[in-house]
């Protein structure tokens, strides 16, 4: 049988981030974005090996974006299309996998859909729009909460109410759990471990943000929660804060539960900190020369990074290793070593010249001899999802 293809497909309300995966390579054979769906500007941006390209679709919405990019996918493809995965943000507690895409799963998805308000509807605008113009395709939903539904009961409750959680599902469900499950395993391949035995704590950093404590292949703890405010410092999310804060706010200030919200979600984090950019990259070089609100957030990262890392190690019998990973993790040889300072009590030492080697997708052992692993695993969460669709073409 000659190596399948799978479109990945990644529906925001108004995009369409997409890749084409061939189970035999590892790059890319088609990748681009459909953005600014529902306006004027409409456009779909594709880029093959070098080449790079774009059309220009007015008001096209999610299921014109899709017609306009099937003739380009199948081209690339040869004709050979098995199947499409579909990125989905929520699963609750009803998908612990991967799921073929039926009647039954779509209606489980749209009852999930309140947890995730803001994901979820956008998802399934993609979902629907691409089973209707590829009815004869296996199509499948990878969720970012699936692999997370292995964290016992004592690590996702909180503690209110009983009822909030029987009768309403409040409980921490955790994200990025497709890079975590990915980066886990490429960790341990790396290692020359099995992942069904070895232990990893693993730091996912972009602009959204968590940590995970990652054994024998299943997640035992995750630093996001009901939402994927919960946790670190992030692009714009505010990460942990008092719980009260919220009527704080509202006592203090008149805000509105809206405005809250969405402070803590679109102007907080590495932005908030700042007061200059939510991108690291820049928060660097304004540092290098003496912005001190740029200073300041990427200490506050770092050290409320190092605190989570360190909480993840209390689900852990042992450690096999730190991962980073996501395009923070992956290019600030400064958040690496920033964050490895403050984690003495956990034995770890970086090598200055391997963690600054590992940059611009090189992954590789940053630790100083004779101390704990760390590693730079580049994530792949379309590849990922495209092996899990793979997996489900024959069932």
């Amino acid at each position: 049988m000659s190596a399948r293809n799978i479109l990945v497909i990644n529906c925001g309300s108004s995009s369409i981030k997409f890749a084409l995966v061939n189970e035999a390579r590892d790059d890319f054979l088609l990748s681009g974005l459909a953005e600014r769906l529902g306006s004027p500007e409409a456009v779909l941006h594709w880029q093959q090996g070098e080449v790079r390209d774009s059309l220009v679709i007015p008001g096209a919405d999610h299921r014109l974006a899709l017609s306009q990019l099937l003739p380009i996918v199948q081209r690339v493809a040869g004709g050979e299309l098995h199947g499409i995965g579909h990125r989905v943000v929520h699963g609750g507690e009803h998908f612990n996998a991967a799921s073929r895409l039926d009647d039954a799963s779509l209606r489980a998805i749209r009852q999930i859909a309140p947890l995730a308000p803001l994901h979820n509807p956008a998802n399934l605008q993609g979902i629907e729009a691409a089973m209707k113009l590829f009815p004869e395709l296996v199509q499948v939903a990878v969720f970012d909460t699936a692999f997370h539904q292995s964290l016992p009961e004592h690590a996702y409750r909180y503690a209110v109410p009983d009822a909030l959680y029987r009768e309403h599902g409040v409980r921490r469900y955790g994200f990025h759990g497709t890079s975590h499950r990915y980066v886990s395993r490429r960790a341990a391949e790396l290692s020359g471990l099995q992942p069904g035995a070895s232990s990893w704590l693993v730091a996912h950093l972009g602009n959204g943000c968590s940590t995970c404590a990652v054994e024998n292949g299943r997640s035992l703890d995750t630093s996001m929660g009901l939402t994927p405010l919960e946790g670190l410092v992030m692009g714009t999310r505010s990460g942990d804060v008092d719980p009260n804060l919220h009527g704080h706010l509202a006592r203090v200030l008149g805000w509105s539960l809206e405005r809250i919200d969405a402070m803590l979600n679109k102007d907080s984090g590495l932005l908030g900190l700042s007061g200059l950019s939510n991108d690291m990259r820049s928060l660097e070089q304004a540092r290098e020369q003496g912005h001190p609100g740029a200073s300041l957030a990427i200490e506050v990262f770092c050290y409320r990074l190092a605190k989570s890392l360190a909480a993840m190690s209390c689900a852990l019998r042992r450690l096999d290793g730190l991962v980073f990973t996501g395009g923070i993790g992956e290019n600030s040889a400064l958040v690496r070593s920033t964050t490895i300072g403050h984690l003495r009590l956990l034995g770890l030492q970086l090598d200055e010249t391997a963690n600054a080697r590992c940059v611009r997708g090189v992954a590789g052992a940053i630790q100083a001899a004779d101390h704990p692993r760390v590693l730079v695993v580049p994530t792949n969460e379309e590849r990922q999802i495209a092996l899990d669709t793979l997996t489900l073409l024959d069932i």
